[in-house]
């Protein structure tokens, strides 16, 4: 007979991946599409449906993929940092049992289609240039987490040499209401581009990928207060071996002059 071991859970979660939304927006002559892909993960305050074969507290995955319908459906989106904090903010509010919630969203980048110079109203390409994610994490009877991403791919050529990279750049909100995302993430990305390539006639020298990667970190904390800190990965266009370069830079509590 085997011994019986002791054992705790150090962490669980559960919930629906990839779940799928188009938005569609035609009320005005100039339509809208949104594409978004939505996971959310929720943690049970107990654990009887791994030991006791109980599922009463269970919030089945397929009902958090029609809740993310629904809730798209009711109250449209306005951007995902908005659309992931309704649906956390749901799950706590609707289900006791639910004691932390995990909600990631990423939007795809559609843009109008140029037709002669001009924008088309209701025809749309589809444009790898940026995608757009965030994560809001949440206790119960604690505020949520907003975490945000921007992943900028681009290939700019100069004479002495070429940067090519991939930048991924996550920062965390010191704050959830009163203020715009969209203007924060679109001001993200400004920082970002102005940093790597400077103004549009001269262009920008970069010392190393470490320093143009601290300048659009310092833009950003300085431009954006609600910007609790930031992250930058950079990656180096190669196959292998690959460069991965890494820092985190959050405003000092005191200042020298």
């Amino acid at each position: 007979m085997d011994k019986l071991v002791e054992t705790e859970f150090v962490a669980s979660d559960y919930g629906k991946n990839w779940v799928k939304i188009l938005v569609v927006k035609k009320d005005t002559e100039k339509h809208e599409i949104r594409e978004l892909e939505v996971c959310t993960a929720l943690t049970l305050n107990n654990h009887r449906d791994y030991m006791l074969e109980d599922n009463s507290d269970v919030i089945a995955t397929d009902s958090q993929k029609n809740t993310v319908h629904i809730l798209a459906k009711q109250f449209g989106i306005k951007n995902i940092e908005t659309f992931a904090l309704l649906l956390s903010s749901h799950f706590l509010r609707k289900y006791q049992q639910v004691v932390a919630t995990k909600i990631n969203v990423i939007e795809y980048p559609w843009k109008r289609m140029d037709i002669n110079g001009e924008k088309h109203n209701h025809a749309f390409q589809f444009i790898q240039d940026c995608t757009r994610v965030c994560e809001v994490t949440q206790k119960r009877n604690g505020g949520p987490l907003v975490k945000a991403d921007d992943e900028y791919r681009t290939l700019p050529f100069v004479d002495d040499r070429i940067f090519s990279t991939i930048v991924t750049a996550d920062w965390w909100y010191n704050t959830s209401t009163g203020f715009c995302f969209d203007k924060a993430w679109e001001e993200m990305k400004k920082c970002i581009l102005e940093e790597f390539a400077g103004l549009a006639t001269t262009g920008k020298f970069s010392a190393s990928v470490q320093n143009t990667l601290y300048g659009a970190v310092k833009t950003a904390l300085a431009r954006i207060p609600q910007f609790g800190g930031c992250s930058n990965n950079v990656y180096m266009a190669v196959d292998k071996p690959s460069g991965n370069i890494h820092c985190v830079l959050q405003r000092a509590k005191t200042s020298k002059l």
